[in-house]
C-alpha cells in the first residue's frame, strides 16, 4: 500500500484502479472517478487543469497526483468537468 504521512490516502482506491487496469489508455469520467474513490472530487479538479498536473518533483506532489504516478501512469488530457485521459508509463 501507498502511505502518505503515515495514512493511507483517500485516493488511494484510483493507485488500485489504474495498477489493476490491463489497458495502457483509460479514460475515466468524473463521474467513473468519484466512483472509484467513493466521494466527490474538489471543485478545483473541475476548474483547473493545474489540479492534474503530473508534478515531477516527488517531495512536493499532491496526494492525489502520487496515485497515479505511483501506480505508474500520467495524465495524458484533461475535458475540465467531463474526463481524464491517463496513459500507462510502467
Amino acid at each position: 500500500m501507498k502511505y502518505v504521512g503515515g495514512k493511507i490516502s483517500k485516493y488511494f482506491p484510483l493507485n488500485v484502479f489504474l495498477e489493476k487496469s490491463k489497458n495502457t489508455i483509460e479514460v475515466l469520467t468524473f463521474q467513473k472517478l468519484e466512483e472509484i474513490l467513493d466521494f466527490s472530487l474538489p471543485h478545483s479538479a473541475y476548474i483547473r487543469h493545474e489540479w492534474w498536473g503530473n508534478e515531477i518533483i516527488q517531495n512536493t506532489r499532491h496526494t492525489h497526483c502520487k496515485q497515479w504516478l505511483n501506480a505508474g501512469w500520467k495524465v495524458e488530457s484533461i475535458n475540465l468537468g467531463v474526463n481524464v485521459t491517463f496513459f500507462k508509463i510502467a
